[in-house]
């Protein structure tokens, strides 16, 4: 998909359909209502018919007249005081999405004056947003297996933002870079979705393999003997009930030893259970299905410093994705086993199923053991954190305060929500054993804060732990996304390195 930004006045723009935000509470400006004649009063009159008074979301498709696109949609973006970032990004969601099942090749959307200025809006993150809207708004999960797929997105050889005025070429830019993040997302997103039977450890180590030379980026890959070597005995622990080994996925770019500008070198960590049947602790088997998609949090890593190699070439960064199968089988970890962590810590393991604190602690070891100064981890850790904050907001914790402020400063630049979950020490003689120096779990009391205690005690430097449990998954289509992945957390990661180049 290729993306330009023009300057022009929006009738002038030949495309197969002009997309337009309706405002719920704004009166129509001059370029509104000129554009409004030339389709001799559709819009007015949509309007008072009710068809058509700005509700977000709701798009209209009305044929063009004096206007160089034959077709013009208009979409409602509600009110103009609630127009913020996330707003900008389901707008060209949306849009794309709302033309499912049609013809179209050439999408020009007009970017009014009017919807930059709130939340911190400006041309350039306005066209940056839109345009990251557009490419996740065109992701179809379903057409990962299969070859037809009824109403999907269409695919679109151009974009063309309208924004009469603006800076063509700061505009493209931004725009551009939107792309690359929307398309890192997808990647993900296609990722985190395949199943448990075509993406295996050892697959998605392969998957990893390639994307990282594709990207210019160094890669390894740690098989069971070297990581028993090493001492990660947790992470160890979780695939041994599996036919399909584990592989520790290690991606770095930049010279060894090398940081960033501000003299950081990031490591982004991600919890990849290709499958997680709860081990000997099985899970119910209601929604076991969506556990393929328990690898959520390494497949945003994978793609995200790979996203960073387009937009920042050699940026020092570091990605860890520690991949495992979570099965019953006769090899299989038992609730009481013992085993010992990287950082030589004794734990217990009273259950399974909380098996990703596991193979997260063995590696942020292993990445501060690299060299990385900070540390974020991306995992859909607990299913408390979706009973608590739902699917629209990303659960986390993070030591020091000021580093937990700049991942979610990141995330606000980038449109996605957080919510910081405090760590409340007192919480941690309650993991307490008297077999090892801490148990994986302590019942369901206050059980979304001690996971973050668990990991906690397994990072040294400044750490912020993001649960994507509720949030990285859909189970229902939205007018701005396909059910299935997210892909959330991506552009923040993005976001939070290019602060370093």
């Amino acid at each position: 998909m290729h993306i330009r930004v023009v300057t022009s006045q929006p009738w002038d723009i030949e495309a197969d359909l002009l997309a337009l935000p309706i405002v719920a509470d704004h009166e129509p400006d001059d370029t509104a209502t000129e554009l409004d004649r030339r389709i001799e009063g559709a819009l007015a009159a949509y309007r008072a018919l009710g068809e058509q008074a700005g509700k977000a979301h709701a798009g209209t498709i009305i044929r063009g007249r004096e206007t160089a696109a034959p077709w013009l949609l208009a979409m409602g973006v509600g009110d103009l005081a609630a127009f913020d970032r996330i707003a900008a990004l389901r707008f060209g969601a949306a849009v794309e999405r709302r033309l499912g099942g049609r013809v179209v090749r050439r999408l020009a959307i007009w970017l009014p004056a009017t919807l930059a200025g709130g939340d911190g809006l400006d041309a350039e993150i306005l066209a940056e947003l839109v345009a990251r809207g557009v490419v996740e708004g065109s992701y179809e999960p379903a057409a990962i297996y299969r070859d037809d797929v009824e109403d999907a997105p269409p695919a679109l050889d151009e974009v063309v933002l309208v924004v009469p005025g603006g800076d063509d070429q700061a505009l493209t830019a931004a725009a551009d870079r939107g792309r690359v993040i929307g398309e890192g997302a997808n990647r993900a997103r296609t990722l985190s979705q395949r199943a448990s039977n075509d993406v295996s450890p050892e697959v998605l180590a392969d998957e990893a393999t390639a994307i990282a030379h594709a990207h210019g980026l160094e890669v390894e890959v740690i098989g069971p003997e070297q990581a028993a070597a090493m001492g990660m005995g947790m992470f160890l622990a979780v695939g041994r009930g599996s036919d399909s080994p584990p592989r520790f996925i290690v991606m770095r770019s930049g010279a060894t030893g090398a940081t960033d500008r501000r003299g950081r070198l990031l490591a982004m960590v991600g919890k990849g259970v290709t499958f997680d049947s709860g081990g000997l602790s099985l899970k119910p088997s209601d929604r076991m299905e969506e556990m393929k998609m328990d690898k959520a949090g390494a497949c945003t890593v994978i793609s995200a410093i790979a996203t960073v190699a387009v937009l920042a070439p050699g940026l020092p960064l570091l990605a860890v994705a520690p991949a495992v199968e979570n099965m019953p089988g006769p090899h299989s970890t038992r609730p009481g086993d013992v085993v010992r962590a990287m950082n030589g810590k004794v734990v217990e393991i009273q259950n399974t199923d909380a098996e990703g604190r596991l193979i997260l602690g063995d590696a942020l070891v292993y990445a501060e053991r690299q060299g990385a100064t900070h540390l974020v981890d991306v995992a859909t850790l607990t299913g408390a954190v979706e009973r608590a904050f739902g699917k629209r907001v990303t659960g986390g914790f993070g030591t020091p305060q000021d580093w937990w402020e700049e991942v979610v400063a990141s995330g606000s630049r980038q449109a996605e929500r957080y919510w910081q979950i405090p760590l409340v020490d007192e919480y941690r003689k309650d993991m307490d054993t008297w077999y090892a120096e801490l148990g994986n779990s302590s019942g369901p009391e206050a059980s979304l804060v001690k996971s973050g205690l668990f990991l906690k005690d397994f990072a040294t430097r400044p750490w912020v732990h993001l649960d994507i449990g509720g949030s990285g998954y859909l189970r229902r289509a939205t007018p701005w996304a396909a059910r299935g992945a997210t892909g959330v957390t991506h552009a923040t990661l993005v976001e939070l390195a290019l602060r370093g180049a």
